[in-house]
């Protein structure tokens, strides 16, 4: 059943969050917009939980196209971003972003949710029980990325973050977070590390030979709503994006912690 103006006005809003998320936190929107787009789909469209799943994963990375150039302007604009952890960090993620769409199409829905449950517990274990996210020493100065980190780090954190559509920042963020960068810092460059991942993960689920042909969709991109949520994330951007190094490092680092396990709840109450 094609998606109608009315049940998309929850999308809108939640596409709002999306846009508070990826000035804050850096997530262009995935951790939101896949458990809310596969709910929507699920209910207020009957789709297949298996297929809705894929579409999910697959509009989130359309969104995220959006959401994280839009951040990196607006950052690069505000001065927050350093090139050095940028490049050629972006280049191995956007290779990894290709490897991981194409193994994403050929698995379950059903095993696509549950991974990406699992990649939230063990990321919230990961940021609160290891020492370096939730505050980092005062006297420990931002270090550079090694050459393994950057190349065959950057290939695993562009393959789990497309075939998840999740953008890659719940990875990076901590990543960069033990570096030595303050919270703003981190979260700022997770923008233009998301920007690949959206993009390769867009071209190959929109050109997916499994997808089912279906009114207002490309390959497993649902266009209706994807237009609701950047109509609700883009003003939300526009306006934020001049509090993203205003916000404390403590409250900022528990604040992003504390969204995963929303998301994570959100995740299992909606499972299939």
């Amino acid at each position: 059943m094609s998606t109608s103006l009315l049940p998309c006005l929850p999308l809108l809003l939640f596409g709002c969050l999306t846009g508070v998320t990826t000035v804050l936190f850096g997530f262009g929107g995935g951790f939101v917009t896949v458990p809310v787009v596969y709910a929507f789909l699920t209910t207020a469209a009957h789709d297949d939980p298996g297929d809705a799943m894929h579409v999910a994963v697959a509009t989130s990375t359309a969104v995220m196209v959006v959401n994280a150039v839009t951040a990196t302007l607006a950052q690069h604009r505000a001065g927050r971003l350093r090139q050095e952890y940028v490049w050629p960090l972006a280049g191995f993620v956007l290779l990894g972003a290709a490897l991981g769409s194409l193994v994403a199409t050929r698995l379950s829905g059903g095993l696509l949710h549950v991974l990406f449950a699992v990649y939230l517990v063990v990321t919230i274990a990961d940021s609160l029980l290891r020492k370096g996210f939730l505050a980092v020493a005062d006297d420990d100065g931002p270090r550079p990325l090694g050459r393994f980190t950057t190349t065959f780090g950057g290939v695993g954190i562009g393959a789990v973050a497309a075939s998840l559509g999740v953008g890659g920042s719940v990875m990076t963020v901590p990543l960069l977070r033990r570096r030595g960068l303050p919270m703003a810092t981190a979260t700022a460059l997770a923008n233009p590390l998301s920007a690949p991942v959206a993009l390769a993960g867009t071209l190959v689920y929109a050109l997916a030979p499994t997808a089912q042909a279906h009114a207002g969709r490309v390959g497993h991109v649902d266009l209706v709503a994807c237009a609701a949520l950047l109509c609700g994330s883009l003003p939300a951007i526009a306006l934020l994006r001049r509090i993203g190094g205003r916000v404390p490092d403590r409250l900022h680092s528990v604040a992003y912690v504390a969204l995963l396990v929303l998301v994570l709840t959100v995740m299992l109450a909606t499972g299939p």
